[in-house]
């Protein structure tokens, strides 16, 4: 089962891979993920990374393709993975369907969710993070037992540089303009499977099950 997440920042794509992971062991590949990892660690990447996450731009389509295309060479992909984040454009998804095309591979369902950009910048802004462990809270959904510090490590906890309400309107804005025409080019495929993202996770995931024909 290949399958793409579309959705904003803070749509909850990954939540729901997780989701689907647990159930049917397909790994999420996030490039978000994938980036933040590089610029924590201070990799060439992460140095080119860094700088353009932190202001709310995109890292450039080739080293995003070439990030992806290795991590689906990875064993764990061989039965099926759900892509989060990627990918974010028109050209991206052309690259996509050639480099599944060579392998024998093709995108099976695209599930996107939809939300207010009001939601969206709750959600992102209200977010807190362990710098040692990674443990993630939010202010107001899933606050820490002690504000501003880890339950686990007692670590302050840190908003991070793209959870800003700034960088996220100006990812949303980014989003609108480059990627939601995706949706259209999925349709036309017909894949496009629209999910309202607004609810309870589990409600959600149950719709997303159902519209990929797994309920």
């Amino acid at each position: 089962m290949n399958l793409i997440l579309l959705g904003p920042p803070n749509a909850g794509k990954g939540t729901q891979a997780k989701n689907l992971y647990r159930d049917f062991q397909i790994p999420q590949i996030s490039t978000g993920d994938i980036l933040r990892k590089a610029v924590k660690d201070g990799t060439e990447l992460g140095k080119i990374a860094g700088p353009l996450m932190a202001a709310g731009a995109y890292v450039p389509d080739d080293i995003v393709i070439g990030i992806v295309e290795e991590r689906l060479k990875q064993p764990d992909c061989a039965n099926g993975f759900v892509l989060d984040g990627f990918p974010r454009t028109i050209p991206q998804a052309d690259a996509l369907d050639r480099m599944l095309a060579k392998n024998g591979k093709k995108i099976e369902a695209v599930v996107s969710l939809e939300v207010p950009h009001a939601k969206l910048i709750e959600r992102g802004s209200g977010r807190r993070s362990c710098p040692v462990d990674g443990s993630v809270y939010h202010v107001y959904q899933n606050p820490p037992k002690r504000a501003g510090y880890c339950d686990k490590c007692g670590a302050g906890l840190v908003q991070r540089e793209d959870d800003h309400p700034a960088v996220i309107e100006k990812r949303l804005q980014k989003y609108d303009a480059e990627t939601s025409p995706l949706k259209d080019f999925y349709a036309k495929k017909g894949l496009l499977k629209s999910i309202d993202g607004v609810g309870s996770p589990d409600g959600i995931y149950a719709e997303i099950k159902a519209a990929i024909g797994k309920a």
